[in-house]
């Protein structure tokens, strides 16, 4: 499979958050893909690896993965046993819209991401109190009571301060047999998204890391599941999209981004996104 950068994006979600209970057993294959929110996956039951920016983690009950929106992620699912999960989407604006002085609620995304970990495994004694939390967010995401929603959006917010606390106190398990990566294409992946207004130019990768153009670009695609120029076009869009809701000039974001001209950004621009930035600029006033 060949991922291009046009045809990937997965999901929308119009509300502050979304919430799936899925159980099923079938032959079902996902590509690479990403969403524009940040997505929580509570893993019950099945046996499935979940891919994440070149990581992979072997699942077990109760696990909690956290995917920051533009992750490349996708599961690898065993048909032969059920598959049943619990999926919330959740709208980056809306967490934040609930911070305060000294609480920032979108912390443990960013230390996912910061820290290229995006696995949760708790102790038995954890465990309770999550099925709890999860399960009272069930009734009330599906009830029509009065102050339902209400209820359901404290319920997701005490969700997330349970995931902070657990992410900051560090109250989960990390165990080798949870993961497998290559860590040369970690400290890759690293760079690219930390120089992403710089030259990230095959040639230089390749001396950056002193490795061969050909064992590049094989190794980048077998890990990630995207060939390396595409994986980094998509990453400085996701970047234009976040300096233009930001207030910046576009003409200013196409050099911020790394891109050589105009032009080129604005032909990726609207592959990827469907719109020009402009149109995206009316969209989002």
């Amino acid at each position: 499979m060949d991922n291009t950068y046009s045809s990937n994006k997965s999901g929308y979600l119009n509300k502050d958050f979304q919430l799936f209970h899925i159980k099923d057993k079938k032959n079902q294959e996902f590509e690479f893909h990403y969403h524009d929110f940040n997505k929580i996956i509570i893993f019950l039951s099945g046996k499935v690896t979940y891919l994440i920016e070149g990581k992979a983690y072997y699942l077990k009950p109760w696990d909690i993965l956290l995917v920051n929106n533009h992750d490349v992620h996708k599961p690898i699912i065993d048909s032969n046993e059920t598959y049943e999960r619990i999926i919330i989407w959740a709208n980056s604006g809306f967490i934040e819209n609930h911070n305060y002085e000294g609480c920032d609620l979108s912390t443990c995304f960013k230390l996912a991401k910061e820290k290229s970990f995006n696995l949760i495994r708790l102790e038995d004694k954890f465990q309770n109190n999550l099925k709890n939390i999860i399960s009272s967010l069930e009734v009330s995401f599906n009830s029509q009571d009065f102050g339902s929603k209400l209820l359901g959006n404290s319920l997701f917010i005490q969700l997330i301060i349970y995931l902070n606390r657990l992410y900051l106190d560090k109250t989960y398990i990390t165990t080798k047999d949870s993961l497998k990566y290559d860590k040369q294409i970690e400290e890759i992946l690293k760079y690219i998204n930390n120089n992403l207004s710089q030259d990230l130019s095959i040639e230089l990768i390749c001396k950056e890391f002193f490795i061969s153009k050909y064992y590049l670009m094989h190794k980048f695609k077998n890990e990630t599941g995207y060939t390396l120029h595409n994986y980094i076009i998509q990453k400085r869009l996701f970047m234009a999209q976040e300096l233009i809701k930001s207030g910046e000039p576009v003409t200013k974001v196409s050099s911020l981004c790394g891109f050589k001209d105009y032009s080129s950004f604005l032909r990726s621009f609207k592959k990827l996104f469907h719109k020009s930035p402009r149109e995206y600029i009316n969209e989002i006033k």
